[in-house]
């Protein structure tokens, strides 16, 4: 009796444990159903800001910044939350190789992340990233925070703007180039210079401001994407784990009861004989 309560408690706790894993998985599919508008939206709004840089710079190339000899600020963004798999471990190898260059100073966010780098005196600092898409603009808050603080130690130097996420696609880690922004390839499709309100300089380091405020939401929402979605990657194999321990111990919950059974009708037999041969004595 003992071994079958043993298995009934145990059971208990697979079908509790079950349960959060359930509603954990549904959790994480709403909020990738969520960050689909977020990021679709973004997104639009930094495609139409790239094409008006673009149509500035080709007029004005004079005024574009250039990154030579500028230092990398690397911007790598991991999870807040576990249970997502191999969501953080996924970055360390493309982040070591990106720090073996003697002028990339990593920006690490992510709680998750930076207990897997903690020590490293190579990161210039650590920030707390978002948990779900309504904590992106604090979490934004706290980031130009850390970037204004690393300005102010280096005023002298030039800075380079790279990130490396997970691409919420195809879900691998991704380096790339935020600032500055780039130069037209071909001439512009468009005969007159814009009509501008503003000196060209001031207007692109507007522009500039505008655009990195833009371009960090769409990575921050397209790395929550590809976190959801190890997340319910990493839910799904493990429900799957458990229901089948659970059909497993239901099976021995089963053959213990069937014992326990065999046994009381043994013991009924038993004493039905030693009744009979007491009668008979």
């Amino acid at each position: 009796m003992s071994k079958r309560r043993e298995v009934r408690e145990r059971l208990a706790t697979l079908d509790e444990i079950d349960g959060i894993m359930v509603a954990m998985k549904n959790l994480a599919l709403l909020e990738t159903r969520r960050l689909e508008t977020f990021l679709g939206t973004q997104r639009r709004a930094v495609t139409s800001i790239e094409a008006a840089a673009q149509d500035f710079l080709g007029f004005y190339p004079e005024t574009a910044a250039h990154p030579g000899g500028a230092r990398q600020l690397l911007l790598v963004f991991g999870s807040e939350r576990g249970l997502c798999g191999d969501f953080n471990e996924t970055l360390l190898a493309p982040l070591a190789a990106a720090m073996q260059q003697e002028d990339t100073l990593p920006v690490v966010v992510g709680r998750r992340l930076e207990s897997k780098l903690q020590g490293d005196r190579r990161i210039a600092a650590f920030v707390e990233g978002p948990g779900v898409a309504e904590e992106v603009p604090a979490a934004l808050v706290r980031l130009a925070g850390v970037l204004g603080e690393l300005q102010q130690q280096r005023p002298e130097e030039a800075w380079r703007i790279g990130a490396l996420y997970h691409d919420d696609e195809s879900g691998a880690p991704r380096l790339r180039q935020l600032l500055p922004l780039e130069l037209p390839k071909k001439r512009p499709a468009y005969s007159h210079p814009p009509l501008l309100n503003l000196e060209p300089a001031q207007f692109l380091s507007q522009l500039t401001s505008q655009y990195l405020y833009a371009v960090l939401h769409e990575v921050f929402y397209a790395s929550l994407m590809a976190e959801n979605r190890k997340r319910l990657e990493h839910m799904d194999s493990a429900i799957r784990r458990l229901e089948k321990d659970e059909a497993k111990l239901r099976l021995r919950y089963n053959a213990l009861r069937q014992e326990e059974i065999i046994e009381e009708i043994e013991i009924i037999m038993l004493s039905a004989e030693a009744l009979v041969s007491q009668r008979a004595g």
